[in-house]
C-alpha cells in the first residue's frame, strides 16, 4: 500500500464529519473573524472603546441595549481565553455530529439567550438584597458565546451511554456548583443557568436508576472532590457569594495526612464498605453542623465580628457546607448501597462445594473449559438457577468460563451473580466466555476477545492427505523408533512414572523464570484427578519422553462428549515430533472411544484480529510478542494449526472500560497467585533477552 493511498483513509474520514457539522465550523470561523477585526484575538478586548456598546449583562440591558445578547455572544473578553472559548465547540460538534444542525444551533442558541437573559433577571431580583456579592455582580458585563457551548456540553453529555452518561452528568455539574460556589463570577452564573436548564429540560441524569456500583462511584467523586477543593482554596484565592478567601500557608504534613484519611474512606465508599459510609456521615454532619452554626452567627452578630471570632474565613465554611450539605444528603438516598464487608460471600446459601460442581457438570454439561472449575483456588456462588465458580483476585470477582447449570438458566445465573458481586464491593468480569454467555450479559456490557478456542471435530477424523502430513510423519516415526503411545490416569501408573513426570514438569517451569500459570492453566497436581486422563509417550528403554492431560467435557446428557488439552510437557533430548505425535494418537483414541471432539485450548493473546479492530488488536499483539521468550502463546498457537481445528471466540466481558486496570491486576494475580518480585524482575531479564535476539 502506498503513502498516498494509507493518508487518503484518514483524509476522508475527516473530511466526512466536517460535513456533518457545518454549523459547529461556522460559529467557530465568526468568532475569529470577530476577533481579527476587532483585535480581540491579541488584544483585550475588555480595554476596547466599544466594550459598553457590545457587551451583555444587566448594565446594558437596563440602558436599553437590547441588541448585546446577539453582539457579545461573538467576542471573547482576553486573547488567552479563545483557546478555552474554541475547545468548548467540540461539544457542540459532537451533539451536531450525533443529532444535526438543527438541534445543535437550537441548543446553542436558546442556551446562550437563557444564560445571559436568565443571568440578568437574576442578578436584578438579588440586588434588591443587601447582599454585597449580588449587587458586585450585577454591575458586570460580559462577553462570550460560553453559555451556549455549556448548554451543548450538556446536551452532548446526555447522549453518553451508560454508564458514561451518569459520570460525566456529575462532573459537569460539580464543575459549575464549585466554580459559582468559590468564585461566583457573572460567568460562572450563565455556565450553571445553561447546564440547569438542560438538566430539566432533557431529562437525561437519573441516578436512582443507576447500579450499586455507580451509586459507590458517585460517593467516591463527592467525597474526592470535597478534598480536592479544600487544598485549592488553600492555595488559590476566592472571591464567592459568601465573601473572599486568601490563600493560607498551613504545615504541608497536616495537609497531606488529612488528604489521605479521606482518599483511604474515599476509596472504601468506592468499594462499598459500611465502616467507610459511617465515617463519612459523621464527617459530613461535622461540616454541615458548623455551616449551620456559621449562619447563625453571622445572622446575630454579623459578618465582621464573625471573620474576628473565627480563625478562617468563614465563606470558606459556607461554600464547602453547602457541598458537604449535598453529600450527606446524597449518603443517606443511596444507603443501601453501603452494606459490603471484606469477607462477604457471594450468592445464594448454601455456598456449594466441589462436590456441587462436579454434580452440576455431569447433571448439566459444561463448555471445554469447565472441568477447570474443580480445581483448588476456585470460590463458588450459588444462584437460583445454576452454579457461577470465580476467583477474588485485585477487589475483582474473574468468572471462569460459562455459569454452571441448564442452559435456559445462564442468563438469571449472570443477573444474579453481577449484583451479589457489586454487593460485595466486587468488580465483576467473565474471562474465557462463549458466544452465548456474551449474548447473556447486559446489552450495555463490553466484550473484549482474548482467545480462540481450538476445536478438532473427531467424526470421519482420518490423517489423509497432505495437509496431515506432520501428524502422520510423526507417527509413522514413532513405530520405526518403537516409541508407545500410553492412555492412562496418573494414579495408576507406577512410583517411577510419576517421578519422571514431576522431574518433566518442573524442568519446563525452571526455564520459565515465573511459577506455572494457574487460572485455566493446569499442573500435575489437577491431573491427579481420576476423571483426568494421561496420555504418554514412552521411548523403547522405559523413559517417558512427553506426555499430555485430558480434562473432561460433558455433554447434557451426562456423558463425556470430549476432551480438553491441559498440560502439554516433553523431556528434553527425547523423541523429537512427541507433542504431533501425543495429539495425534490421542484424537484417534478418542474418536474409537465414540468421543466428538477434542479441544486444543485457547492459547492466550494469541487471537488473529481484524485489521480495523483498533488499539485493541495493537495491545493485544505488543503484549504477546513480549510475552513470547517467556511462555511462547503465539507459537504455540502456531503449533496447534498443525491439527486443523476450528475456531470458537473466547471472551473477556466487563461492565465498561473503568474496570479495565483492576481487571487486568486481578486476572495477572489468578495466572500467577505464587509469583513474587523477584520472580517477576528475573522474568523481565529474560523478556529483554527474547526481545533483543
Amino acid at each position: 500500500m502506498s503513502q498516498t493511498s494509507a493518508m487518503a483513509g484518514p483524509r476522508s474520514r475527516l473530511l466526512a464529519v466536517v460535513r456533518r457539522v457545518p454549523a459547529t465550523i461556522t460559529l467557530v470561523l465568526i468568532l475569529i473573524v470577530v476577533g481579527v477585526a476587532t483585535s480581540a484575538l491579541w488584544q483585550p478586548f475588555a480595554n476596547n472603546s466599544a466594550w459598553d456598546a457590545v457587551a451583555y449583562g444587566l448594565p446594558a440591558l437596563e440602558a436599553g441595549r437590547w441588541w448585546t445578547p446577539l453582539t457579545g455572544t461573538f467576542l471573547i473578553a482576553h486573547p488567552l481565553l479563545y483557546i478555552p472559548g474554541v475547545l468548548a465547540f467540540f461539544g457542540m460538534g459532537y451533539l451536531e455530529y450525533r443529532r444535526g444542525s438543527r438541534v445543535a444551533l437550537g441548543y446553542f442558541t436558546i442556551g446562550q439567550l437563557f444564560a445571559v437573559l436568565g443571568s440578568a433577571l437574576l442578578l436584578w431580583v438579588l440586588a434588591f438584597t443587601p447582599w454585597e456579592w449580588a449587587q458586585t455582580v450585577a454591575t458586570l458585563r460580559d462577553v462570550g458565546p460560553s453559555g451556549g457551548t455549556m448548554a451543548c456540553i450538556a446536551a452532548a453529555v446526555g447522549l453518553f451511554v451508560s454508564p458514561w452518561r451518569v459520570r460525566a452528568w456529575i462532573v459537569l455539574l460539580a464543575f459549575v456548583f464549585v466554580t459559582m460556589l468559590f468564585w461566583g463570577n457573572l460567568d460562572d452564573i450563565e455556565h450553571l443557568l445553561a447546564v440547569v436548564l438542560v438538566l430539566c429540560v432533557d431529562r437525561t441524569l437519573r441516578v436512582q436508576k443507576t447500579t450499586v456500583r455507580e451509586q459507590r462511584l458517585l460517593a467516591f467523586v463527592g467525597l474526592t472532590t470535597l478534598v480536592i477543593m479544600e487544598i485549592i482554596v488553600l492555595l488559590v484565592p476566592t472571591s464567592g457569594p459568601f465573601g473572599a478567601t486568601r490563600p493560607e500557608r498551613g504545615s504541608i504534613v497536616d495537609v497531606a495526612i488529612d488528604v489521605f484519611i479521606v482518599i483511604f474512606i474515599a476509596n472504601g465508599l468506592r468499594r462499598g464498605r459500611r465502616w467507610a459510609w459511617v465515617v463519612s456521615i459523621v464527617l459530613a454532619s461535622i461540616n454541615v453542623a458548623t455551616f449551620i452554626v456559621v449562619v447563625a452567627l453571622i445572622a446575630a452578630l454579623g459578618m465582621g465580628t464573625v471573620t474576628n471570632l473565627l480563625s478562617s474565613p468563614p465563606s470558606l465554611s459556607l461554600a464547602t457546607g453547602v457541598l458537604w450539605m449535598l453529600m450527606l444528603g446524597y449518603l443517606f438516598w443511596v444507603r443501601g448501597a453501603f452494606r459490603a464487608r471484606r469477607s462477604a460471600s457471594v450468592g445464594v446459601a448454601p455456598v456449594p462445594t466441589k462436590s456441587d460442581v462436579v454434580a452440576a457438570l455431569h447433571e448439566s454439561g459444561g463448555g471445554t473449559l469447565s472441568w477447570m472449575t474443580t480445581w483448588d483456588g476456585n470460590s463458588y456462588a450459588r444462584t437460583s438457577t445454576g452454579i457461577v465458580v470465580y476467583q477474588r483476585r485485585a477487589g475483582v470477582a474473574v468468572v471462569l468460563g460459562d455459569p454452571l447449570g441448564p442452559e435456559s438458566g445462564r442468563a438469571q445465573s449472570i443477573t444474579e451473580f453481577v449484583a451479589a458481586a457489586e454487593r460485595a464491593g466486587l468488580v465483576p468480569c467473565f474471562f474465557s466466555s462463549s458466544e452465548a454467555t456474551r449474548a447473556a450479559v447486559p446489552k450495555n456490557w463490553r466484550s473484549l476477545i482474548v482467545a480462540d478456542d481450538t476445536i478438532v471435530d473427531l467424526a470421519g477424523l482420518e490423517f489423509t492427505g497432505k495437509r496431515w502430513a506432520a501428524v502422520r510423519t510423526s507417527i509413522n516415526r514413532a513405530q520405526r523408533e518403537e516409541v508407545a503411545f500410553r492412555m492412562t490416569r496418573l494414579a495408576d501408573e507406577s512410583w517411577g512414572v510419576r517421578q519422571q513426570l514431576r522431574a518433566i514438569s518442573e524442568m519446563w517451569v525452571g526455564d520459565k523464570g515465573l511459577p506455572e500459570m494457574g487460572f485455566t492453566l493446569g499442573t500435575l497436581v489437577e491431573a491427579e484427578d481420576p476423571e483426568v486422563r494421561l496420555a504418554l509417550a514412552i521411548s523403547p528403554q522405559g523413559d517417558i519422553d512427553g506426555f499430555l492431560s485430558w480434562l473432561p467435557v460433558y455433554g447434557p446428557d451426562g456423558k463425556v462428549r470430549g476432551w480438553t488439552l491441559d498440560l502439554m510437557r516433553r523431556r528434553d533430548g527425547g523423541f523429537s515430533p512427541v507433542m504431533e505425535f501425543l495429539i495425534g494418537s490421542s484424537a484417534a483414541y478418542f474418536s474409537q472411544e465414540g468421543a466428538e471432539v477434542i479441544s486444543l485450548s485457547g492459547a492466550p493473546l494469541a487471537h488473529d484480529y481484524p485489521e480495523d479492530a483498533g488499539v485493541i488488536s495493537e495491545l493485544s499483539s505488543r503484549l504477546a510478542e513480549t510475552l513470547e521468550p517467556v511462555y511462547g502463546f503465539k507459537s504455540l498457537h502456531k503449533f496447534k494449526e498443525k491439527f486443523h481445528p476450528r475456531y470458537e471466540t473466547m471472551y473477556l466481558l466487563f461492565r465498561d472500560e473503568s474496570d479495565l486496570s483492576r481487571i487486568g491486576m486481578g486476572l495477572t494475580r489468578a495466572f500467577l497467585p505464587t509469583a513474587t518480585l523477584r520472580q517477576f524482575a528475573g522474568a523481565g531479564v529474560e523478556l529483554l533477552r527474547g526481545g533483543s535476539s
